[in-house]
């Protein structure tokens, strides 16, 4: 049976089980979004909103567009534009020059005779990964972002050092100069703070991811809760 152009699937190089029918009727949007309809959160070399693969009814094939992405889609060694190319089958989609690789591949068109099934949601849509496990959208209640120091004790540590140097340390030319840069380090490691991503589901249960750099784990937190229908966090 011959493939039809208007029947194709993009398939996850790194987890072949992985795979993705692609509408006709309807766009693609390829990043680390939640609100994507392929979402890939823990690839950093993506943007938000990466890639866009659309069909084009006039050349009778799929075609492929970057949406302005830090780091390039590539098939190939084709850097794709704004304007984007059409896909042939078997292409290889390259998200950022080391990014996640991508399979495309036409598909064969069902029998005329059998009734094509109900269109369901694409699973990887209504899908988030936390720390490696898949979560349905529809099982989360409540996404928060928790922030605390790393070393939340540091500056008593400081104060006890500063104790023992007093009787240690009875000559004032050698005690301050090494306080003072005790002090330093103090300040420096009590300005550290952890970042965690609390994903609360129907049942009660929580998973939890963490992050060094707030601004990641702010985006992480409102692409989610924007995609379960709560107002982002500041």
């Amino acid at each position: 049976m011959v493939a039809s152009p208007d029947v194709a699937r993009l398939i996850l190089r790194q987890d072949p089980g992985r795979s993705l029918p692609l509408d006709p009727r309807r766009p693609l949007a390829i990043g680390r979004d939640p609100a994507n309809g392929f979402c890939l959160p823990d690839a950093p070399s993506l943007s938000r909103r990466h890639a866009e693969i659309r069909h084009d009814p006039t050349a009778g094939g799929w075609r492929i567009r970057d949406l302005g992405s830090a780091n390039g889609t590539f098939v190939g060694r084709e850097r794709v534009g704004r304007d984007g190319r059409l896909l042939a089958d078997g292409d290889a989609i390259r998200l950022g020059r080391r990014g996640p690789e991508l399979l495309f591949q036409l598909e064969a068109a069902p029998r005329p005779a059998v009734a094509p099934p109900v269109a369901a949601p694409p699973a990887a849509a209504r899908h988030v990964e936390i720390g490696g496990e898949r979560l349905p959208l529809e099982s989360i209640r409540s996404v928060t972002l928790r922030s605390r120091p790393r070393h939340p004790h540091m500056f008593s540590w400081w104060v006890l050092l500063s104790l023992a140097g007093l009787l240690l340390l009875p000559f004032p030319l050698l005690f301050w100069p090494l306080q003072a840069g005790a002090l330093a380090v103090a300040l420096v490691l009590g300005l550290r703070r952890e970042h965690t991503l609390v994903v609360v589901l129907q049942d009660g249960r929580a998973r939890r991811r963490r992050f060094a750099n707030r601004l990641t784990a702010l985006s992480h937190c409102n692409g989610l809760r924007r995609a379960i229908g709560q107002s982002p966090e500041q």
